[in-house]
């Protein structure tokens, strides 16, 4: 998880994700500009610094994701003549199209929220994250009673090639699953401390953003920061996957989901 504080003491931000939690805090909205371009105001960084937080000056940028073409040139950068996942070949019309958002400047953790930390968390307040508690028949109307059992997806690579449009073809229901076993209830997070925490759900990183002090961030202060002040490009270094042959980041090699290289 990563969070984001704003210069406002309250602020806090996190974003969740079913493997791993990543949590931003921060402390403004983001607002359409129309003003000329500008990646970076000359907003200063507040006197008072949170600790293990970064300042990130606001700004304005375009938001927004690749058009359909940028998407099918991506596709092809990536997996040449291999069959790739759907949004890569028709692009991502829910971000489409790009807009001019101006934000605030704000703080963001330093890093993803790890198991150690979390921890703290769970152990002041007694709180149990989503994935922990035993789903009811009024949240899943209609759902076999079997089924209404605590857990969490789990990632599970089948042994022959797979259609790419339903994930459900490598994510797997696992009972008993949740941050302090992240591969089903026979592991443990011993000598993982430092490790991103998982299974963690949006109420779980709201819980714990309000305990820490800070906030979520909103979608455009995630994407500014993630930007890291580019302009439109397809990728958080720029519009090329693999410039000089280099990877740039822990991605999947072979056949997905088949293969179990990465780099």
């Amino acid at each position: 998880m990563k969070l984001t504080t704003k210069i406002l003491p309250l602020a806090v931000a996190v974003i969740s994700l079913t493997t791993a939690a990543v949590c931003w805090f921060t402390h403004t909205q983001a607002q359409e500009a129309s003003a000329a371009p500008r990646l970076a105001s000359q907003e200063r960084e507040p006197p008072n610094h949170p600790e293990n937080m970064v300042w990130i000056p606001g700004g304005e940028f375009w938001m927004g994701g690749p058009s359909k073409s940028q998407s099918l040139q991506a596709a092809n950068d990536v997996r040449p003549g291999l069959t790739v996942c759907r949004g890569l070949v028709d692009g991502f019309s829910d971000a489409e199209p790009h807009v001019r958002v101006h934000v605030d400047g704000f703080w963001m953790d330093k890093t993803v929220l790890t198991n150690q930390e979390f921890a703290k968390f769970t152990e002041a307040t007694g709180y149990i994250t989503v994935a922990e508690r035993q789903p009811t028949a009024e949240q899943f109307p209609g759902a076999p009673p079997e089924n209404l059992v605590a857990g969490s997806a789990c990632f599970a690579p089948p042994n022959h090639p797979v259609s790419l449009d339903n994930y459900l073809e490598w994510w797997s229901y696992i009972p008993g699953a949740n941050w302090r076993h992240p591969n089903g209830p026979e592991s443990d997070i011993k000598g993982k401390e430092k490790f991103p925490v998982v299974h963690v759900a949006y109420a779980d990183a709201e819980a714990y953003a309000k305990w820490a002090g800070k906030r979520l961030p909103t979608e455009a202060e995630w994407e500014f920061a993630a930007r890291g002040g580019l302009d439109r490009k397809l990728y958080p270094w720029g519009d090329e996957f693999r410039p000089d042959g280099k990877w740039m980041a822990n991605t999947w090699q072979g056949r997905f989901p088949l293969a179990r290289h990465r780099n």
